[in-house]
């Protein structure tokens, strides 16, 4: 049974730092994106940041270029995402998710939710002075 957990939420203030942490574990396809989204009250769960299994390659969502990062740590299962420079409107429960792909150069709908399979519970994020 797949397994993911998100950690590091909290409130910060704007211009400030989180990272937050997604453990995923149960699982046992080769090939597989991990991604975060988030969803904000009365707003659509949206994508943040994927990061692809094979090869470590990143995407992003405009609204997370240049201030968030994603990485990983293969030996624990974890990927992290780094959020610098917060502002209010990222404010959001933050959400991470993991899917099988079918090879390992997929580079397709890696931003749409619907494809992901198992998802963490959530961490919440508020960015307010």
């Amino acid at each position: 049974q797949v397994q993911v957990v998100e950690s590091g939420g909290g409130l910060v203030q704007p211009g400030g730092s989180l990272r937050l942490s997604c453990a995923a574990s149960g699982f046992t396809f080769d090939y597989y994106y991990i991604a975060w989204f988030r969803q904000a009250p009365g707003k659509e769960r949206e994508v943040v940041s994927c990061i692809r299994s094979s090869d470590g390659t990143t995407y992003y969502a405009d609204s997370a270029k240049g201030r968030f990062t994603i990485s990983r740590d293969n030996g624990k299962n974890t990927v992290y995402l780094q959020m610098n420079s917060l502002k209010p409107e990222d404010t959001a429960d933050y959400y991470c998710a993991i899917r099988r792909i079918p090879s390992p150069m997929w580079d397709r709908r890696w931003y749409a939710a619907s494809t992901y399979e198992s998802w963490g519970r959530g961490t919440q994020v508020t960015v307010s002075s």
